[in-house]
């Protein structure tokens, strides 16, 4: 797993190459702030090679931060992932490997009835209940992460995943009530719990994709404070010292920047609401933002209001820069399925980003 030393000294290896604020505090010891994304991609062999020698790259070129789920690709992300860190160069100790459990996986490519995949690989096995799944494909029942975390660590070859999340718990408002999540959800952290305290995972976190940067009047709308509430109730219950609830993962960019303008959680301290960004930073809570390049979109063309703040060569740089820069982010998440652009990315590292004054002058 990441260790404090196995990350101070990945970062030391770099001396001066990045910026001042390039490495952060996650976990144990440090993270880069630019991270490895594996969404992306057709779930064929072509692919596998390219993310391969991307990660395999970066890792030797001063990022330490890789990011998966165990459903991207069909498996072949978290594969891949597993192989590019036996092959890099640098130790499974200066590495920060993240994946997430919710959505049920396919095996390598889409069978051709999934219904008959899902009832023959999870429903008969006990693996889950059908009235735990929402929409036939997502639960985030304890037995169906347990088993989706065993399978996480076998993809990846890993003993220990540093931060694995549950992935959009929100998904799960389809079918069930907003308090019966938040129950699903304090019973999957009663789960990771004794995960944690097993080895198997360093901490958990939650990923989604709109619950904690939406209003609370939309439906798909989870409350932060709830969800810290809940860990907290986890952890008392198996006699954890402190939750292991450490992180969560939501969408930030040039051109999704709710998670910073909306004001739909109470302040952990304070008698006022405020967005997501913000109340993770009051509570302690690292952010890792996705989406940074809107899936591509901004690597060559940003808002020219913003862009014009932003620091480096490119319209991928900025907008990597940009996400770098929002309080309370400590990694941006940069899709990974091209070699080519590696080079690019990981140099987005050597520039400053934003001052919390420039960054809030962007929204004036």
């Amino acid at each position: 797993m990441a260790t404090s030393q196995g990350t101070w000294g990945y970062r030391d290896r770099f001396g001066d190459a990045f910026a001042r604020t390039y490495f952060r505090r996650f976990g144990p010891g440090v993270a880069s702030s630019i991270g490895l994304g594996t969404y992306l991609g057709a779930p064929t062999d072509e692919y596998d090679e390219r993310y391969r020698e991307s990660i395999t790259d970066a890792l030797s070129a001063g990022i330490n931060h890789v990011d998966t789920a165990i459903n991207y690709r069909h498996q072949r992300s978290e594969r891949v992932v597993g192989e590019a860190l036996d092959a890099a160069d640098a130790g499974r100790e200066e590495v920060v490997v993240a994946t997430k459990g919710g959505f049920v996986p396919f095996d390598g490519s889409r069978p051709d009835d999934p219904g008959a995949y899902v009832r023959e690989e999870f429903v008969r096995p006990g693996h889950v209940a059908v009235d735990d799944l929402a929409r036939g494909s997502h639960a985030i029942a304890p037995d169906f992460l347990e088993e989706l975390l065993d399978r996480s660590l076998a993809n990846l070859g890993v003993d220990t995943v540093d931060c694995y999340y549950v992935h959009s718990p929100e998904t799960q408002l389809a079918v069930r009530n907003r308090e019966a999540v938040y129950d699903q959800l304090e019973a999957a952290f009663e789960r990771l719990e004794r995960r944690r305290e097993a080895g198997d995972i360093g901490a958990y976190g939650v990923a989604t994709w709109e619950a904690f940067r939406v209003p609370r009047d939309h439906d798909a709308y989870l409350s932060l404070p709830e969800v810290v509430a809940r860990a907290a109730r986890a952890a008392e219950t198996v006699g954890a010292a402190e939750p292991g609830l450490k992180a969560i993962q939501l969408p930030f960019s040039v051109t999704m920047a709710d998670a910073f303008t909306v004001a739909a959680h109470r302040h952990p301290e304070e008698e006022r609401d405020v967005s997501a960004l913000e109340y993770a930073q009051a509570a302690g809570l690292d952010v890792v933002a996705s989406a940074t390049l809107a899936q591509g979109d901004l690597a060559s063309s940003i808002p020219a209001a913003v862009d014009a703040e932003l620091h480096g060569e490119t319209a991928a740089q900025r907008a990597i820069n940009f996400a770098r820069s929002a309080p309370g982010v400590t990694t941006a998440l940069v899709g990974t399925s091209s070699p080519a652009h590696v080079p690019e990315n990981v140099a987005a590292g050597t520039f400053e980003p934003l001052g919390a004054r420039a960054f809030d002058a962007v929204f004036e």
